[in-house]
């Protein structure tokens, strides 16, 4: 029988790490995120497992590297094979249900949701196919798209998350006037993802803002190899002017905005409902934003504003004989979800290990600031696979068959100067490519993303028909 504690993980999509009130940026709204980090533990260096929602998503729900389940791309989502949190609480007596974006393949597919309440999964279950043209690199004109829609405007993005709080608010309605076994909802929000057009609303609460325009790039990694092909594929920046990049980022602190204001809905009803005693909340996001850093926009990179995300968790007990509003800055990532699920909820951990732990643990135990993380990026814009490593003060991008790049996170935060040349740091190389082939096989994970693309694509009847799909060239997904 479960423990009769309650779950409430909460996503939004896109959301930087830093932008966040709490984590000290200096123009940014987000009352209600604000008093969740008050109440809880706010993870300083938390990490996606991939900087694409597909993947990312896929390894949150699972608790395991994108490179095992090998749902390695936009147009290979999960298809419930593989054991999520939500079935092992459903089969331990428990409800789960999600409210809002899973980019999943189909919700005929048996996600481990009991009930999905407005679910957004990849277009026509098939996803975006002109990913898996990676050998050769093609283009992809959709990256006008970007600048051509920002300001104060409503898109579908917001009609549709606000129609994902309504149906987790009237959820928790029902479920408190029912009553029932204990529950685990999934809310799931598409904001701050681009267009990066906000409601009008939300666009004027930054009208007289000064806030941090993009950072210009003064480093010494854009010509690597590898790294220029996904910037050629992805060149939205030539696409902006000075007015558009201002409206990008208001439009974007606006979004933030935005969904705070939903997310704050959303716990308010918990806390109508009675539930606020027995619940455990955790907000996350699937990957970051570069918000133009460097000339850079959205995520696909593993710099710190894509690879970064935020990590919040509250709830009864959390905060036991600490301060309130406590950090901690152990390196977590997206496949802790998965334990963290079942350790607050009561439920049994599967018989095969996962490589995620606890976040509950995280917070209790002491800084491990030498605990390994691990991201990964095969899809749409790269020629080969890209595989980090964060691990202290360091961070190693894996390039495969490229020269690797290592950044010295304590004292170049901002990611300049690729140190991976530098004979002072091949010590340091030395012992992070090696930390990283303990994690995966970067050879035979790369061989096996190319190989299981190749065999999508003839599934979906070969490279030239995928080319010509129509419709399919989007630069965000359809809320339905």
């Amino acid at each position: 029988m479960a423990s009769g504690r309650n779950f409430l993980l909460i996503m939004a999509d896109e959301f930087a790490r830093h932008a966040m009130g709490c984590a000290g940026h200096p123009v940014v709204r987000t009352p209600n995120l604000d008093r969740l980090a008050a109440r809880g533990v706010r993870f300083t260096q938390a990490y996606t497992n991939s900087p694409i929602c597909v993947p990312a998503r896929a390894a949150m729900h699972t608790g395991r590297y994108v490179h095992d389940i090998r749902c390695w791309s936009s147009a290979q989502p999960y298809r419930g094979r593989h054991e999520s949190w939500a079935h092992r609480l459903r089969r331990h007596g428990m409800d789960a249900v999600s409210a809002g974006k899973l980019h999943f393949r189909r919700t005929e597919d048996d996600n481990g949701f009991a009930l999905e309440l407005r679910p957004m999964h990849v277009k026509d279950g098939i996803g975006w196919a002109p990913g898996l043209l990676r050998d050769p690199l093609g283009s992809y004109p959709a990256t006008a798209e970007l600048a051509g829609r920002v300001g104060a405007m409503e898109t579908e993005y917001h009609a549709y998350d606000r129609a994902v709080a309504h149906a987790a608010t009237s959820w928790l309605e029902a479920r408190a006037a029912s009553g029932g076994p204990p529950w685990a909802l999934f809310v799931s929000f598409v904001s701050p993802h681009y267009p990066l057009a906000a409601p009008p609303e939300w666009f004027d609460l930054y009208a007289g803002a000064d806030p941090p325009m993009p950072k210009p790039y003064a480093g010494n990694w854009r010509d690597h190899p590898a790294l220029a092909e996904t910037l050629r594929f992805f060149d939205y920046d030539r696409h902006f002017d000075a007015r558009s990049r201002d409206a990008a980022v208001r439009s974007y602190l606006g979004l933030a905005s935005f969904v705070d204001d939903l997310i704050g809905r959303v716990l308010a009803a918990l806390e109508a409902g009675g539930f606020a005693d027995e619940t455990t909340i955790l907000f996350t996001s699937d990957h970051g934003e570069m918000l133009g850093d460097y000339g850079l926009w959205t995520k696909q990179v593993m710099f710190e504003g894509s690879a970064g995300i935020p990590m919040i968790l509250a709830g009864p007990g959390i905060m036991a004989g600490a301060a309130a509003g406590r950090t901690v800055d152990t390196p977590v990532s997206l496949v802790d979800v998965f334990p963290t699920v079942l350790d607050a909820t009561g439920a049994p951990a599967p018989s095969a290990p996962r490589p995620g732990r606890s976040l509950l643990e995280v917070a209790a135990a002491p800084e491990d600031p030498d605990r390994p993380v691990l991201s990964e990026y095969h899809d749409g814009g790269s020629v080969t696979g890209a595989f980090m490593l964060r691990r202290g003060g360091w961070k190693l991008v894996h390039h495969e068959g490229f020269a690797p790049q290592l950044f010295d996170l304590s004292g170049d935060p901002d990611e300049r100067c690729d140190l991976a040349a530098d004979g002072a740091a091949a010590d340091v190389l030395g012992a992070m490519q090696a930390g990283l082939r303990r994690m995966v096989d970067p050879a035979a994970a790369n061989a096996q993303a190319f190989a299981d693309q190749r065999a999508r694509l003839d599934e979906l009847g070969g490279a030239d028909v995928v080319r010509a799909m129509q419709g399919y060239d989007f630069g965000h997904s359809p809320p339905g």
